[in-house]
């Protein structure tokens, strides 16, 4: 087995901002960041996901040549340690994993390194038993940058960048969509669901009480020159599978793209990100939203700002990995650890 590949600005969250949020909500419970191990590759664009306790991440996008990879690999929080494992099938970056039915769905992503991605509709099926790919079903349409998410027996595809011709290979031609479907792992087939209400990439999403939070993200949006430059969005959505229904929540207190998120106890936490205009910067920023207050909170800023990283809860800790420390194709094998109050 060859696993391919080896191997930006700190903002600081804004005192009036921090000031009123915790003005309107109360004093932030204590919390605090901590270093466990650091990634065994460097590599940004990553959406991991959690099964029996252990973080798995899939594939990303890496500093140097060949620019993405195969690797996969686990990171067990009760030993603090990694473990590589089989590689993926096929090299991608932005491919999302989601845990159901007792495996591992590796879904979408792009190949190639910058400019040249190409959105892919395969589905990869991970059997953690016998460490070992197969097919899974594919998806309707290519697809990348979207957030995936897990309810029950279904795992649910919502927005991200579809390409715009079936030769579409450049990062150019590829348009944001509001797209949802949803994949049945018991029948092994996508059904569409109802479009999510906003059209973005680079988003971020959790599952709380059954719904799906999605948050942040960016659009493609023509400025003065007439050229299409991302920008970013702070827009929360939270889609009801039971009902087939979307709703518009509170924003966030920043828009934030190429940020993670992740959920404990029934909030949904928000990190990092980055920005491309007005100005090019990576975000330390870090927010907790509360479902029932309708409401966000500033949580302690990320030691490490990045964009591009994963989140994932084992225990009481959200766990950030990867991501890039500058804005653009920059990979870093950072990984901290915030910890929550216990439930």
């Amino acid at each position: 087995m060859k696993i391919e590949g080896v191997s930006i600005l700190k903002p600081i969250v804004p005192a009036l901002l921090a000031v009123s949020l915790l003005a309107t909500s109360g004093a932030v419970l204590a919390q605090s960041w901590s270093r466990v191990a650091d990634a065994s590759l460097a590599r940004q664009e990553i959406y991991p996901t959690v099964l029996d306790d252990k973080i798995y991440v899939a594939g990303g996008i890496l500093s140097a040549a060949p620019g993405f990879t195969n690797l996969f690999d686990a990171y067990d929080p009760a030993s603090n340690a990694w473990k590589t494992l089989a590689p993926l099938p096929e090299a991608r970056h932005h491919i999302a994993l989601a845990a159901a039915g007792g495996k591992i769905y590796g879904i979408g992503g792009f190949s190639g390194a910058i400019p040249d991605w190409r959105a892919h509709a395969s589905v990869f099926a991970y059997d953690t038993r016998a460490d070992r790919w197969s097919s899974g079903p594919s998806l309707p349409q290519a697809r990348a940058e979207g957030v995936v998410a897990t309810v029950g027996d279904k795992i649910y595809f919502i927005g991200g960048r579809i390409p715009t011709s079936p030769e579409a290979k450049h990062i150019s031609e590829h348009a944001d969509t509001s797209r949802a479907e949803a994949l049945d792992v018991q029948s092994g087939r996508w059904s569409r669901i109802a479009d999510a209400p906003s059209a973005r990439n680079s988003a971020a999403g959790a599952v709380i009480g059954n719904k799906i939070y999605v948050v942040g993200g960016r659009q493609m949006v023509a400025q003065a020159d007439g050229r299409s430059r991302p920008v970013n969005v702070a827009t929360l959505e939270v889609y009801d599978p039971a009902r087939d229904r979307w709703e518009t929540r509170a924003p966030m207190p920043l828009p934030q793209g190429g940020l993670a998120a992740a959920a404990h106890d029934g909030k949904l936490y928000v990190f990092g990100g980055e920005q491309f205009v007005p100005q090019a910067k990576v975000f330390s920023e870090s927010w907790v939203y509360d479902p029932a207050l309708d409401r966000w909170s500033a949580l302690p800023a990320m030691p490490t700002p990045r964009h591009g990283h994963g989140a994932a809860v084992v225990g009481n800790r959200v766990y950030l990995m990867g991501g890039g420390e500058k804005v653009g194709v920059a990979a870093s094998a950072a990984h901290e650890a915030l910890t929550l109050p216990a439930r």
